[in-house]
């Protein structure tokens, strides 16, 4: 059956954790990108076909065939592009690090906290592996490099073969900084390839789409396509509100065993794709355990993640996620006494109360480093009405609006809908 109509946030949007982050709170707008795939709905629509010749299918069916879907092994190269209009995430994640005071013997260019930001901005190739619920590995290609992060068992492995750096998590450790992904309903416990919150495959991205639905959005089933040789229908979703920052998002499953083999994102505003990501090769056959195994190559510097943990608790940043900024709006809490949600559907925000209810740090206070005022000045606008004044940030795809009074107003939706959000909150 189609997925339970909701409005809830996934970790993206929970209550904000206890304390500040003096390097995580300068890009709100990336750290809360996770909240488009909460304020999407779902209702049924008839089929069409197209090329290639399929049965007639309707989009019910077609999202029970992507829930019903067992597909657990496979091997494949996957394209993803990502264009949020901001600037390149790698450097700049460099740069927060190092003001935080990183540089001691905690620190690892292999980390997944921070290498995986890449994926946030610009196109990369992946090549993906999976057996089953325990073993993953997703690999990102450079021209000269490659960036390889491992999941067998109770092991995560993350390899960088530029710096010939490693970095290792076992055991809870593994389970706890590393699970995402999973198939729902999963009963393991156990970390997949990637840090939370970074889906990596068409079909992750998928599953965060669908997992909120309600009357808001009009699904229908646009067609069919070939992806990597593969037969597949078109699932298209629209929103039926104004306001959202999203067009439409098109998910092409495979026909025979329902696994999305590629996503795309359209965006109000126009232009290409904000996410597009897709299966250039794909095979359903079990992958070699070879391509699970690993030892750390002779020489390479072996960072252990409780040392990664505590060397980011010395340098203030302890648990900044998957993005930078997630935990200073609570993508770690747990109670969400700080955050609640306005409005429903597309057009859902989120409200929440900074830690110590301060706005960002001014560039007079010497507090902000040079490149991450000039990252907030390329995508922040001054706003002011009856709840005060603040600053706008500005996606693509998910905007933010930051008070002065240390409240935060985020979701995909126009700037003009966080300022009304605001004035009615006020």
């Amino acid at each position: 059956m189609a997925p339970k109509d909701s409005v809830e946030s996934n970790g993206g949007t929970r209550g904000t954790a206890a304390g500040r982050r003096k390097a995580a709170r300068y890009i709100v707008p990336v750290a809360v990108a996770g909240v488009a795939a909460a304020t999407i709905g779902l209702v049924p629509a008839l089929a069409s076909t197209g090329d290639p010749d399929l049965p007639k299918i309707t989009a019910q069916q077609l999202i029970e065939k992507i829930a019903a879907s067992d597909t657990q092994q496979l091997s494949g190269t996957v394209k993803i592009s990502t264009d949020l209009g901001i600037p390149s995430l790698g450097g700049l994640a460099g740069s927060f690090a190092q003001s935080g005071g990183s540089g001691g013997k905690g620190e690892s260019s292999a980390d997944p906290q921070s290498r995986m930001t890449e994926l946030a901005s610009g196109t990369h190739t992946l090549r993906v592996a999976a057996d089953g619920p325990d073993k993953q590995r997703v690999s990102i290609l450079d021209n000269a490099a490659e960036y390889s992060l491992i999941h067998n068992g109770d092991q995560v492995w993350a390899y960088d073969s530029k710096s010939n750096e490693v970095y290792h998590a076992t055991g809870n450790r593994a389970g706890t900084e590393h699970r995402a992904g999973q198939k729902s309903g999963e009963k393991s416990g156990h970390a997949t390839a990637a840090p939370e919150g970074m889906p990596t495959t068409p079909k992750a991205l998928a599953e965060q789409v669908l997992k909120a639905a309600g009357p808001t959005t009009s699904v229908t089933v646009d067609g069919t396509a070939q992806v990597a040789g593969r037969d597949a229908y078109k699932l298209l979703i629209k929103p039926r509100q104004n306001g959202s920052t999203i067009r439409s998002v098109t998910v092409a499953v495979d026909a025979q065993n329902g696994v999305p083999l590629k996503f795309t994102l359209l965006p109000s505003s126009g232009g290409k794709a904000v996410v597009d990501a897709g299966f250039t090769k794909v095979d359903f056959a079990k992958p070699a355990a070879s391509s699970f195994a690993f030892t750390p190559p002779k020489g390479a510097k072996v960072t252990e993640a409780d040392d990664a943990k505590a060397q980011r608790k010395a340098d203030g940043a302890e648990g900044l996620g998957m993005f930078p900024g997630a935990e200073e709006l609570g993508a770690g809490g747990a109670d969400g006494k700080d955050m609640k949600v306005i409005g429903e559907g597309w057009n859902a925000i989120a409200e929440i109360r900074t830690p110590g209810g301060s706005g960002l740090p001014s560039k007079a206070s010497g507090d902000v480093p040079a490149e991450a005022q000039q990252f907030l000045d390329s995508l922040g606008d001054k706003v002011s009405g009856p709840f005060g004044s603040g600053t706008v940030f500005k996606t693509r795809l998910v905007n933010a609006l930051v008070t002065d009074d240390g409240k935060v107003y985020v979701g995909a939706v126009t700037p003009d809908m966080l300022v009304k959000a605001a004035n009615g909150a006020s």
